[in-house]
């Protein structure tokens, strides 16, 4: 055993740190252009490649191993021991919802480095969640934040800057400085829309990323891919834009949000018969899910964690106002209850 752990820390002094893709082994000019033009421009997204991705470049599976084993050798991304991982577990960072009972019921707040996925119904507050956190994400880290700035893609044209004002002054933030830290970007289709993920690492390093939002996740593939014979080219689509999400989550340490739209099923006649779109392929992918439904009073909604790694199943209320996210107020809750 002590052997093996020289050797495992002399290969770690050995690793190189590189800081572009043009100074790993291998990938001279012309490579390093095509690898841009794959969507490739940062080691970090580099590492979470695989070689049959890196085909169209046109180089060898040898090389192609050996460009991606560097790159991974660089971020840190192989085997390691049980123990090491729970060290790297540490830097995994949560953001607050604005809500502590729904921070409380997902163990903290948002984890980096993983999806969470809020469904439901039209009007339930899935863009008024994102919005509130790409504010939230703004903040210190003592008061919930991660100090850093938004990715924010639209595909429905739900995104409002006056809610980020509305969100932002209720917090003590200034509107002008937020709205900085909001790169946004509206998908016109779903090719679009993997497009402009798969084109983001570059800007995510340089900005200083930490929330990735996706709002909705869903819309374009389902208008666009109708009928049964359409199903698997649309599941195979989404599975390699939702690994896409996950990896830049992965090599950025930043939070990655989807909203998805729902759908009913009437031949099911016990539970609940909503059911968010995507099938396994998001579900699996998800590693988070959140429910989000109207209650029977105006701006309370109820959020339900349907499925976690390590968390059980759990429900709270919430309340979007004017301001955002908020907790309901004990003399709500009671109001709430009686009115059932």
């Amino acid at each position: 055993m002590p052997a093996n752990t020289d050797e495992s820390q002399e290969t770690e002094k050995t690793e190189e740190k590189y800081e572009f893709i043009e100074d790993l082994p291998g990938v001279g000019p012309a490579t390093a252009q095509k690898l841009r033009e794959l969507g490739y421009r940062t080691v970090e997204s580099l590492a979470m490649a695989t070689i049959r991705e890196l085909e169209p470049v046109g180089v060898s599976e040898k090389k192609a191993s050996q460009v991606i084993q560097a790159a991974r050798s660089s971020v840190g991304v192989s085997f390691i021991r049980a123990d090491q991982l729970l060290k790297q577990r540490q830097s995994v960072a949560r953001l607050t919802t604005g809500s502590k009972a729904i921070d409380k019921m997902v163990d903290g707040g948002l984890e980096t480095q993983t999806i969470t996925e809020f469904y439901g119904e039209y009007g339930c507050g899935k863009s008024q969640m994102c919005h509130q956190l790409c504010v939230n994400v703004q903040l210190p880290v003592e008061k919930g934040g991660l100090s850093g700035g938004v990715l924010y893609i639209d595909t429905e044209n739900t995104f409002r800057l006056e809610r980020i004002v509305q969100m932002s002054k209720h917090l003590g933030l200034e509107p002008e400085e937020v709205v900085k830290n909001i790169i946004y970007a509206e998908a016109y289709t779903s090719d679009h829309q993997m497009f402009l993920l798969e084109n983001a690492d570059e800007i995510i390093k340089a900005n200083n990323i930490k929330l990735i939002i996706i709002d909705s996740l869903t819309a374009h593939f389902r208008s666009e891919y109708i009928g049964r014979e359409t199903l698997a080219s649309r599941q195979q689509k989404l599975n390699k834009h939702m690994h896409k999400l996950t990896a830049l989550a992965r090599a950025f340490n930043a939070v990655a949000i989807v909203t998805n739209q729902v759908m009913a099923k009437p031949d099911q006649f016990f539970g609940d018969a909503i059911h968010p779109i995507g099938g396994n392929i998001v579900g699996h992918t998800s590693q988070t899910r959140i429910y989000l439904r109207r209650a029977s009073h105006g701006q309370i909604r109820i959020a339900r964690l349907v499925s976690s790694p390590y968390l059980p199943e759990g429900e709270e209320i919430l309340k979007v106002t004017e301001n955002g996210i908020e907790d309901v107020s004990e003399e709500e809750k009671a109001t709430k209850s009686r009115g059932r």
